[in-house]
């Protein structure tokens, strides 16, 4: 077993959460800005933070063990997790796991997929790790943008913002990643919907507590660790909402508006035509496109008590939570993704300052 001192971890925690006065990029006090790529960055270079543990200093899970619901009981029923399906092979990746590691580089049959998570904006999702043509792995870099997780990539040691959804700084500087949208729920939820499925083990080489939350109160209080360009009182900072990103517009949606329209929403926004739907109990939200490959814009109505089936279509179509046609005329089919995360308020917030929360 690997084993890693996160006392310098924890300082830096501290040392952050009570004053301003963290290292940028252009400080040069420290050595991290000389482990990552010097060439000129998309975002302001001032506002890139060293986060505290240094390049790899939270270690990337590159190697992942999965085991199944019955061997997962050290969860708890409301932990978070993130997800994924690839046909039949559904997985799902533990938050407290997630909380120490942050990127785990997977592989499925159709797919190279890498989880990125942040745990300071509470913000998941999953990337194509087949860039150009040539797979990759992703690795913490141990910088940050808006409080905010900057992945490297190891094939060009380009670094990449997660929020902004875009490589900004490097070689593939400008480049977006292939997004695939990532399910987060509780615990609880998952294993009643997926009891086959499969979970990351917290076998992972590493040793760490898993099972406590390393940010102490983090996730319930106001204050952030690092600062931020923008913020938005409007709602509660670390109140989770889910975001839709479009052109570089952003529209959030939170739980309690989604119950006051009885789970589901038909919305406009950026000339697509989306539905998002979930439940506030099961702590689940999710977005679709309406209008089919064809072109044909769906009615939906939300299926009580049929998860993970959620919708069902004006033509008699149920789909699920990944926006899969499992019974009905669309049966097979997919509707089109939408770029979306989960997340804390004040994350949307920072990275897209004009952002609207619906009904506007």
């Amino acid at each position: 077993m690997k084993t890693l001192s996160i006392i310098s971890f924890t300082f830096a925690l501290i040392i952050g959460s009570c004053t301003d006065d963290i290292p940028s990029l252009t400080d040069n006090n420290d050595g991290n800005a000389e482990q990552n790529n010097n060439s000129d960055w998309l975002i302001p270079e001032n506002e890139v933070r060293d986060g505290g543990p240094g390049k790899d200093g939270i270690p990337a899970i590159d190697d992942p063990e999965l085991v199944s619901v019955d061997e997962s009981s050290w969860l708890n029923d409301n932990d978070l997790v993130l997800g994924f399906a690839d046909r039949d092979d559904i997985r799902a990746y533990p938050h407290p796991i997630l909380d120490w590691h942050e990127i785990v580089n997977d592989k499925t049959d159709n797919h190279s997929l890498a989880v990125i998570y942040c745990p300071l904006t509470g913000t998941g999702i999953g990337w194509n790790r087949v860039i150009d043509e040539k797979e990759t792995t992703f690795g913490v870099s141990g910088l940050l943008y808006n409080s905010n997780i900057i992945p490297y990539d190891r094939s060009t040691d380009s670094n990449w913002s997660q929020l902004l959804l875009k490589c900004v700084n490097g070689e593939l500087s400008g480049e977006n990643p292939e997004n695939y949208t990532l399910i987060e729920t509780t615990w609880e939820t998952w294993k009643n919907m997926y009891p086959s499925s499969q979970i990351l083990s917290k076998e992972t080489g590493y040793s760490r507590s898993y099972g406590s939350y390393p940010y102490g109160g983090y996730r319930e209080d106001e204050f952030l660790i690092f600062s931020v360009s923008n913020t938005d009182s409007r709602l509660h900072a670390k109140e989770r909402v889910l975001c839709i990103i479009e052109n570089a517009k952003a529209r959030a949606y939170t739980f309690e508006i989604l119950s006051e329209c009885n789970n589901l929403i038909m919305d406009n926004f950026q000339e697509n035509k989306f539905v998002v739907t979930g439940n506030n109990q099961k702590n689940l939200m999710v977005a679709f496109q309406r209008v089919t490959e064809d072109g044909t814009a769906l009615e939906f109505q939300y299926l009580e008590n049929k998860l993970p089936e959620i919708l069902i279509d004006n033509e008699g179509t149920t789909w699920d939570i990944f926006g899969r046609a499992v019974s009905g005329p669309r049966k097979g089919e997919q509707l089109k993704a939408v770029t979306q995360m989960m997340g804390y308020w004040f994350s949307f917030a920072a990275f897209y300052p004009n952002i609207e929360i619906y009904p506007v």
